[in-house]
């Protein structure tokens, strides 16, 4: 994955024209460029764009899933299929819903330069109660899959024991030896860091007798046995302003948007009354099983 191009993702705008426009895959003579993915990506939620600018692997899928539907889309135009009668009425429903929402969405973006400073800061002060972190914890772990019954577990279980209580052990190189966890193992068993409520339970109640740096015994949860290295933890509390000011911004525009289109449809409803002929709408859509009679 090309490093300029996460960082264009993670920017939101894609804006700037490149001097090239190289190829980020292809499927027969189909091909996607830098170009060519930017209205996919910009049309993307904000969340969706950071989301996919953190994960190489989920950009890759994405574009993947592009190339597919080109295929896909090719094809069918090759065959005609978008000729067809009920195809045809498909995509122009498709159209109206897409040409509709657009233009709500441009006439409903608030001013550029909304929030406001003061606006910003009433709006953190109105919502530091739901704004809190609640204390998390940065943990690593090695974990041995098995039944309490599983004798191969055990023997691993007791390997992992062994080299634990060993002077100095090293808990990274334990975890990508024998962890079974397949996500974390490579990274030296860290989880990195979870909020306590996205902690089981069973692993929660131990995190108090241990002191960051430190190793629980062998904790048993319903698939298995759990080392748990307690890195380090973070009490709760209210992030200061600056930390969140994008997001809380992002929301508040969001927010605005919403009050901004729902007035522009209630103006568009004043001025156009709807009237519906609820006799003739109770017939209109009736069950498969019943003919409509025509005089």
């Amino acid at each position: 994955m090309r490093p300029f191009l996460i960082a264009l993702v993670a920017a939101g705008s894609l804006a700037a024209e490149p001097v090239t426009d190289p190829v980020l895959g292809q499927a027969g003579d189909v091909t996607l460029t830098v170009r060519a993915l930017r209205p996919h990506i910009t049309a993307l939620p904000a969340d969706q764009q950071v989301a996919l600018a953190a994960d190489p692997a989920a950009l890759a899928q994405y574009v993947r899933a592009l190339l597919i539907q080109q295929l896909v889309v090719k094809k069918a135009l090759a065959e005609k299929h978008d000729q067809q009668t009920e195809v045809a009425a498909q995509l122009l429903r498709a159209r109206e819903a897409a040409l509709a929402e657009s233009y709500l969405s441009s006439l409903s973006q608030p001013d550029p330069g909304y929030p406001a400073e003061a606006e910003l800061k009433a709006a953190y002060e109105a919502a530091k109660d739901q704004l809190q972190v609640p204390t998390s914890h940065q943990l690593a772990q090695i974990f041995i899959a098995g039944a309490e019954d599983d004798a191969a577990a055990k023997v691993k279980l007791a390997e992992v024991t062994k080299a634990l209580a060993a002077p100095k052990p090293d808990f990274a190189a334990i975890a990508r030896s024998h962890s079974d966890d397949t996500a974390s193992a490579p990274q030296g068993g860290e989880l990195g860091w979870l909020a306590e409520n996205q902690i089981q339970p069973g692993i929660r109640s131990q995190l108090p007798k241990l002191k960051p740096g430190a190793v629980s015994a062998a904790i048993r949860q319903e698939s298995g046995w759990h080392f748990i290295k307690l890195i380090e933890t973070r009490a709760a509390h209210t992030p200061p302003l600056d930390q969140i000011r994008e997001p809380l911004a992002a929301r508040l525009r969001q927010e605005k948007a919403a009050r901004l289109r729902q007035d522009i449809l209630v103006g568009l409803l004043g001025e156009n009354p709807v009237a519906l002929n609820e006799i003739e709408l109770s017939k209109a859509i009736r069950p498969a099983t019943a003919p409509i009679v025509t005089p």
